[in-house]
This record gives structure tokens, sequence and C-alpha cells, in this order.
């Protein structure tokens, strides 16, 4: 049976012309229901209104043909009703709707949630954990909606109002363990509402009277690649998609200023991050006067301090400064060759992989970037995967095959470990860091394909395994013994066993690979050619902090292809 809540602030019955129309015109959430992987009902939460029951939605779910959108309009309930999904960890998330309201803000709202029941009850988030601590859940989703509004979203702000009932909430209250948040609330219920005024932040994403032993900050720089190049090697299209995860354990309310540059300047930053998005802690107005600087008062703990997107592409209109061809410059180099063999059954796929010239670290602050990608302190040299020698790892080439290839029967890589999945019709190899040498290591693979077992070559349905013809009619009335073979009748055999290698041919080109993508990593590299200048705290607007107090601080690279480079052939 479902467990049925109802969220403590009831929609009210307001008359013509008070503020329900406005309500109507917004948006609200009218429910959430929460299914498990047996697609039972396990929690429903009724925020407002009469919304459809979690048995009657399901059905109207399930019958859309998979893969069904996040987003699903139902015209025939009454009224018609807007459906969001999400699927998370084999449990089914549903919201409904009635009124219009923003797409991307309930979806955000349903991913808001479950990192709210993965940060209270644990991960993976299980439905045994939802139905043992209802009373838990219960007050998470009242808390981050309030009669269909979404109100409260920000995990250290619902540790301050979200209590843990019983006896063993009160054990375990104090005591910050796995998958189990600390709850410094009184649980006295005479004092409680006293000290949840008092303790309640001013800023929704920092908990109050944060203490470290160490102070520090981090900040990792992550670009995943999204390219695809032509046969001829010529970039069709080619993004970066980054994000700046900020990792700050610092007593007190910090005052942070993080500063980016690019490989031209900083003048020029707003031309190469494209589309910004930031934490609501970031002050959105120093960044429109000064492109670069983000300042902020950061959450306690790890956080997505911004997110954005490179174009590097040459030709973008000039908005990428001094980018040009020269500059997008991948570490490795990749060219396939089909049709190769006498019966055209054979391809090649050659891989280039270039080092990456290191470049000194940004070091700042007296202990910017040590112990995260500075030197080694062996005679100066820099650390393997910093930025003054970016490592290369994981690298692996995925190359589809057509569903019409049955097996390869030959695969012959220069180097590394090569393996074919009939199953998936994919092609996988691998090769090893411990495989590079030098400024540029070359590698080979060549693969034969075989085609299906059904066919009109000589291993087809016409022939038996004797090598006699099924569908060729024999006359017994010749003689046994007959004059040799005139030249035309030789001239005719060759024309035919040309012809039928032109068949041959002509199926094998079909087997062909059409696209190969590549995976790796590089750490102490990323390809928009961005780095963190410098990390600082103003200690004129941070409070708590303490005299003297030099917080350590440091910086990582890192470049993702997860198979995010594809060339075509």
């Amino acid at each position: 049976m479902a467990l049925q809540s109802v969220g403590c602030h009831a929609s009210p019955n307001h008359k013509l012309g008070d503020a329900a129309p406005v309500i109507t015109m917004n948006g609200v959430i009218e429910a959430l229901h929460i299914y498990d992987d047996n697609k039972s009902p396990i929690l429903s939460h009724t925020y407002t209104g009469r919304p459809l029951s979690a048995a009657h939605l399901l059905p109207l779910y399930l019958e859309q043909p998979a893969p069904r959108p996040n987003l699903i309009y139902l015209p025939n309930t009454n009224p018609p009703t807007l459906l969001f999904s999400l699927s998370h960890a084999d449990l089914l998330f549903l919201v409904t709707t009635s009124s219009e309201i923003e797409s991307l803000l309930v979806l955000e709202f349903l991913h808001r949630i479950v990192d709210a029941l993965e940060d209270f009850l644990g991960a993976p988030l299980l439905a045994v954990k939802l139905e043992s601590n209802y009373d838990v859940a219960a007050q998470l989703l009242t808390e981050m909606c309030d009669a269909g509004t979404i109100s409260t979203t920000e995990p250290n702000a619902l540790r301050e109002v979200v209590e843990v009932e019983g006896w063993m909430g009160k054990l375990l209250g104090s005591i910050n363990l796995p998958g189990k948040p600390s709850m410094n609330t009184n649980f006295s219920n005479s004092s409680a509402p006293s000290l949840m005024s008092s303790n309640t932040p001013a800023l929704p994403w920092r908990r109050a009277n944060v203490r470290h032993t160490s102070n520090e900050l981090y900040a990792d720089v992550v670009e995943t690649l999204s390219v695809t190049l032509a046969p001829s090697g010529r970039p069709l299209a080619a993004f970066a998609n980054g994000s700046i995860a900020f990792t700050a354990k610092i007593s007190g309310v910090p005052d942070v200023t993080l500063t980016l540059t690019s490989p031209s300047g900083k003048h020029n930053i707003e031309g190469i991050m494209e589309l910004p998005v930031f934490h609501p802690c970031v002050r959105l107005n120093r960044w429109k006067e000064k492109p670069g600087e983000l300042s902020f008062i950061p959450p306690d703990g790890r956080f997505i301090l911004a997110g954005y997107e490179v174009d590097l592409l040459p030709f973008t209109s000039g908005k990428s400064g001094s980018l040009n061809a020269n500059n997008l410059k991948l570490p490795i180099h990749l060219e396939i060759k089909t049709g190769l063999g006498p019966a055209g059954s054979e391809f090649e796929v050659r891989l280039q992989v270039s080092k990456i010239m290191g470049v000194p670290s940004a070091a700042s602050g007296g202990q910017m970037g040590l112990g995260r990608g500075g030197s080694s302190g062996r005679l100066g040299a820099p650390h393997p995967g910093s930025p003054g020698a970016p490592l290369l790892n994981d690298l692996s080439v995925s190359i589809p095959l057509p569903p019409e290839v049955r097996n390869l029967s030959d695969i012959r890589p220069s180097r590394g470990d090569a393996s074919f999945n009939p199953g998936d019709k994919v092609l996988e190899w691998h090769i090893s860091s411990k495989e590079f040498s030098g400024p540029t290591s070359y590698f080979g693979l060549r693969g034969t394909v075989v085609g299906p077992l059904t066919g009109g070559d000589d291993e087809g349905a016409d022939f038996d395994s004797n090598g006699f013809s099924f569908n060729t009619e024999h006359a017994y009335d010749e003689p046994y013994q007959s004059a040799p073979a005139a030249k035309g009748s030789q001239e005719k055999k060759d024309d035919g066993g040309s012809e039928q290698e032109t068949r041959r041919t002509a199926q094998n080109k079909i087997l062909m690979p059409t696209s190969a993508s590549v995976s790796f990593t590089v750490k102490g590299w990323l390809a928009s050619g961005l780095k963190v200048e410098s990390i600082m705290i103003d200690t004129r607007k941070s409070k708590g902090l303490g005299e003297g107090v030099k917080p350590y601080k440091g910086v990582k690279y890192l470049t993702v292809s997860k198979g995010g480079i594809e060339i075509r052939c």
C-alpha cells in the first residue's frame, strides 16, 4: 500500500478576485508520486487540488511508447494534466500539474528531491529506505514545496529545519555517519521553535556556525568533449562542456573570489565561455562588471560553482579571439581505411597520439596548486597530471559495425588489446598509457569482416558443403568425356569469376564500419585553454575565519572524452 502524505499548507479557497488566478497563471505542482522497481506506488504526496491518484496515473504513463519523454501531456484527463517523470535507481518519480508551468523548473525540482533524499537517507536511494524513513521523507517534501510552490531546496537549509523523529534520531542526531546527515536540531518540544528560528542561516546554501580544523579551498575544472570530424579530418562540430566544482572546507562565512583567464587574456573571457550558468551564491553583478571574476560566499562542502560551453571551432565570428585552426589541437588523430584486401573485406584504423606540452601552473596565494597539480618536489619537475605535465589515460577506440557483420575473422592490433562483441556489433580497442613513447606515438589495427551465412558468394545458400550446386539442372544424356574446352568458353569462365569477385567486393563494402569514436581522459589540460588564475579570500568581508589563517588552495584540470570524438568514414 502506498503511503499517503498531504502538505501541511493546504491550498486556500480564494474568492473571485483574490490571488487564485495568479497562482494558476504561474503554475503549481499538485502531487508527487514515487514508484518502486515493480511499478508499485510507495509514496504519494499531495500539495494542492485534487490530482490524479497514483493508481490512475501509472497506466496513463506506461501506455506511452518507449522511450518515454520527461514531459507528457494527458489531454483526456479531467482537467488535462502535464506529467513530468524522472527515473533514478530503479525508482520512478511522477509529478502532475493541471496549469502552465516552467518545464525546466519542475525537472530541476525532481533532481533536487533525489539529491535531498540521498543526502538524508543515504545513497543509493532504495524503496526500503523510503518506506522505513517515511517521516523524514514527508518533512523534506513539505519543506521543499509549499502548497505547490517550490521553496527550500538547498541541502544546508533543509538540515536546519528537518527533524529526525524517535529515539534513534535523538541518538544519531549529532553524529555524522555515512549516509546519515548530521542534525543539529534540538528535539526538545519546549525549545525547538526558538532554536529553529535562531539557527536558521541568513544564506540558505550555507549552514550556520560552520567549523573546520583544516581550512581548504579546492577547484576542479572538468570539460567534456563533443567533436565530430569528417573523413578528411576536418572538424564539423567541436564543443567543450565545462563545469567548475568547488570544495570549501573553511570555518565561518568566507568571501571568496575566483578569477578565470583565457589564452587571449581576461578581456575575452565572455567570448570563450558561452551560455554560462552559476550557483545562486555567485554575485551576477560582479561577473557582469568584471567578466572572469566569480565572487561568492560558498556553501559548506562540495558543490558546482559554474557551468559553461565553449565552441572550439575557429570560425565562430571572431568570438574565440586568438583561437585559430592551429589551436584546435586534440591529443589524438584517427584515420580509417575500408575496403582493403583482395575481396575488400578488410579495414584499417590508424591512431596517432600526440603528447600535450605542459605549461607552468599559475600559482598564487603562496599555496595555490601545491598538492593538486603542482610540482612533485624532485628537482622542480612537474607532477604527472599537472598543467606542467598533462597525463593521458584510459585511451580506447570504439568501432561500431553494421548488423550484417557476423564476426571478425582476424583482428591484428599493433599495440593494446582488441575484442569484438558479436552481440553489440562493436569492436573495442584499448591502449595502455604505458605504450606511449616520445612526443608522438603511432598505433594501428587491422580487421577482416565476415558476412552472414546467406548470400550470393561461394559459401552462400546455392552451394552445399561439398561444393555441389542445388539450383543447377544436370543432364545425363551427354557423353562422359568431351573435347577440351574452347578458348571462348575459358574467357566466359574468367568473366564469370571476375563478376563474382565484383559482387563479393560490393557485398563486403556494406559490411565496412562507417564511424569510430575515441574515449580518453587528460589530467592537467583543458581543450578550451581556460585557467584559474587565483583564488582569494577577502578578509574584510569574511566572518569567523580568524586572524592569520591562510587556507590551503588547489586547482585541478581534467578533460574527458566518453566517445566524444567521432570520425566518419
